[in-house]
């Protein structure tokens, strides 16, 4: 494996980086440095959408013939790590990075002429309906019944941690149409949309304080068959599909590198303590090790081998890694890191019941007060996109065999 970028992907970066200075507000820096999660300032993340669906590249992953990019693999990877180390803002994943690829591979044409362009352009904005009160990790264990009436699926029960539910304007559901042998089979993916008669969303305050997730309730809700994706009682295959691009998405090792740099800036005076001084150099080089890791993967895929499970080990290493990060931001915060101050910070939603201080006075620095806002948010991160113990489960039986 050759760690050097030829010239054509030299060339490409410096394009790259042209582009995000000249496109990149202060605004938009800021909405992406001072992201509490993965989901950054809403308004800020459809702005920066815009203007890169302008440029032709909101969605490079996708086929061209549907608005890709004619990138190569290697040139992805640049394109993500160039935009987190500029400070770009993220985009949701749902419409992009997720359910577009199950349209493609599954829809209709009728659905992928009405859906695709749209989420483009931010028009379609999707939320994920896949967890209920009780089938979280045990996804196939879900109750959502939607019943057949003529040429609608009558849909009633709950979805849970529904990301951005207030803000969409459709959702992507998985329901239960039958009950078969295996619970695994009889589910349906359904494309709903939120202003349909009969759903009610209730927001979900986070340890942080912030209204990002959401409960969705759906009481005899009626949806068209011609909203199903892909077959009816075969949802579960669109599902496995589409959580290839939900856990294997994007690099976690620039985002990484770029959290242990600040911090080490951040912290400077702690370095001079020999034990936090050691736990960020560990932390560092693990980050540069998952970066290594996260390219040999690239050039297995580049070069048409399989990779096996590695987006479940770069899933688990990347989660697990950007967590032990923010633990040592919150230790070297100290007490000021214990000080509630969601204003220091530009999160993915609105923060209930909280007032800022009329003059946003920081007890401490703005990293300080940002510190347990993150550390509180990236909890979830072993447990979304299927728990990390489930992860170990897939790598255990693909490369152990046990």
């Amino acid at each position: 494996m050759d760690l050097d970028w030829s010239p054509t992907d030299l060339a490409f970066r410096d394009e790259v980086r042209r582009f995000l200075d000249e496109n990149l507000t202060p605004e938009l820096r800021r909405a992406g440095r001072l992201a509490t999660s993965v989901y950054p300032d809403h308004e800020a993340s459809m702005t920066w959408q815009r203007i890169l669906h302008e440029r032709g590249w909101a969605a490079p992953a996708w086929p061209v013939e549907y608005g890709g990019c004619d990138w190569s693999l290697t040139q992805h990877y640049i394109f993500d790590r160039e935009s987190t180390l500029a400070g770009a803002p993220a985009l949701s994943p749902m419409g992009i990075r997720m359910v577009a690829h199950a349209i493609i591979a599954f829809g209709t044409a009728e659905q992928k002429a009405y859906f695709l362009p749209r989420i483009l352009t931010g028009e379609v904005f999707f939320c994920q309906g896949y967890s209920e009160p009780e089938a979280g990790s045990d996804l196939a264990s879900l109750t959502m019944a939607a019943v057949a009436d003529g040429d609608d699926l009558v849909c009633t029960g709950s979805k849970i941690w529904t990301t951005h539910a207030t803000e969409a304007n459709w959702i992507f559901c998985l329901v239960r149409t039958s009950r078969l042998e295996r619970k695994q089979q009889g589910i349906t993916f359904l494309l709903i949309p939120m202003d349909s008669p009969g759903i009610q969303v209730r927001p979900l305050v986070m340890t942080s304080g912030e209204q990002v997730q959401n409960q969705v309730f759906f009481d005899q809700v009626r949806v068209p068959k011609a909203n199903v994706l892909g077959r009816v009682d075969d949802g579960w295959t669109v599902a496995k599909y589409l959580l290839n691009f939900e856990r294997g998405g994007a690099a976690y090792g620039p985002t990484l590198q770029v959290m242990a740099e600040a911090l080490a800036n951040q912290a400077a005076a702690l370095l001079d303590d020999p034990a936090f001084a050691a736990k960020l150099a560990d932390a560092r080089i693990r980050a540069d090790v998952l970066e290594i890791l996260e390219y040999r993967t690239m050039s297995a895929i580049s070069h048409g081998r399989d990779p096996g499970p590695a987006a479940s080990t770069l899933k688990i290493l990347g989660t697990e890694l950007s967590q032990r990060l923010t633990e040592l931001a919150l230790e070297a915060a100290g007490p000021r890191g214990r000080a509630y101050q969601p204003h220091a910070a530009m999160p993915g939603g609105p923060v209930a019941d909280y007032l800022p201080p009329a003059d946003c006075y920081l007890a401490g620095e703005q990293w300080q007060a940002v510190a347990p806002l993150r550390y509180f948010n990236d909890r979830a991160g072993s447990i979304y996109a299927g728990s990390n113990e489930i992860q170990r489960n897939i790598i255990a039986k693909a490369t152990l065999g046990l």
